[in-house]
């Protein structure tokens, strides 16, 4: 997988009869970033990351990805949803093929890539004639992975996918990406609620205000590896998470509520 930049100049999204979503946002996302954004339900978040995966269309501004417009959904931008959307009818093999097929891609080049890309997200190879309600759902979540990164996308969207596990099957799921991102360079944008988890998983982090701008955004000071448990004896880290605090705080009491 190649990494790419992300270009974002004044994107305004406004839905009927409600005030704007997101207002005129400008961001740059360099190539090979693991990008965390931050802010409190009703801020834009997924907002954001929908346009930036081509699923809606901005009011106003524009997406650009390797300096062409972001029109509609592609393949090199792989996306991890917050909800489980594995199909429930098809095997875990054909979820990670479905876009393969879409591709025409032979059926043996299909297995070949169905046994690599589940060993990327550290399972078994005879996970793949599993049903996906026979998993839990920590492995849900990496065939759900395993599935964005079929088509080798050159950037993978994350929208809060590891909210509904617990605490354990998190801090490993964060691990899995931290490793698919150092070993694959990939432009990675993960959307989070979580100030702990952003510190720990991005090399970059962006806030978002109540009003669907972008409050600050900052770079991640501290080394990796990151080891859950252990992050907060890293000199920078108290500095870090008390000054995202301080940026979320006026946001908390300030989300409208609207769609994030």
């Amino acid at each position: 997988m190649t990494a790419a930049g992300i270009d974002i100049d004044g994107l305004t999204v406004r839905y009927a009869g409600a005030a704007s979503v997101l207002d005129h946002l400008d961001l740059t996302i360099d190539a090979g970033t693991f990008l965390a954004v931050l802010g409190p339900s009703g801020c834009g978040k997924s907002t954001l990351l929908n346009c930036i995966a081509g699923f809606v269309t901005p009011t106003d501004g524009h997406v650009s990805f390797n300096g062409a417009l972001v029109t509609g959904p592609g393949r090199e931008r792989g996306v991890v949803f917050q909800r489980d959307v594995l199909f429930p009818w098809a095997s875990v093999g054909g979820n990670i093929s479905f876009a393969l097929r879409a591709a025409k891609v032979p059926r043996a080049q299909r297995r070949t890539r169905i046994a690599e890309l589940l060993e990327a997200v550290g399972l078994a190879p005879d996970v793949a004639g599993r049903s996906p309600h026979e998993l839990s759902g920590g492995m849900r979540q990496r065939v759900g992975i395993a599935r964005a990164l079929a088509n080798g996308p050159q950037v993978l969207l994350m929208d809060e996918p590891f909210g509904a596990l617990d605490a354990l099957t998190r801090e490993q799921m964060q691990d899995l990406v931290i490793d698919l991102w150092q070993r694959s360079g990939t432009t990675i944008v993960f959307i989070t609620h979580d100030v702990d988890e952003a510190i720990r998983i991005a090399s970059s982090i962006v806030v978002m205000g109540a009003d669907g701008s972008i409050a600050e955004r900052l770079d991640n000071p501290l080394p990796l590896p990151r080891t859950a448990g252990r992050i907060a004896e890293f000199a920078d880290y108290a500095p870090l998470r008390r000054r995202l605090h301080d940026l979320l705080r006026p946001t908390l009491s300030a989300s409208p509520g609207d769609p994030s």
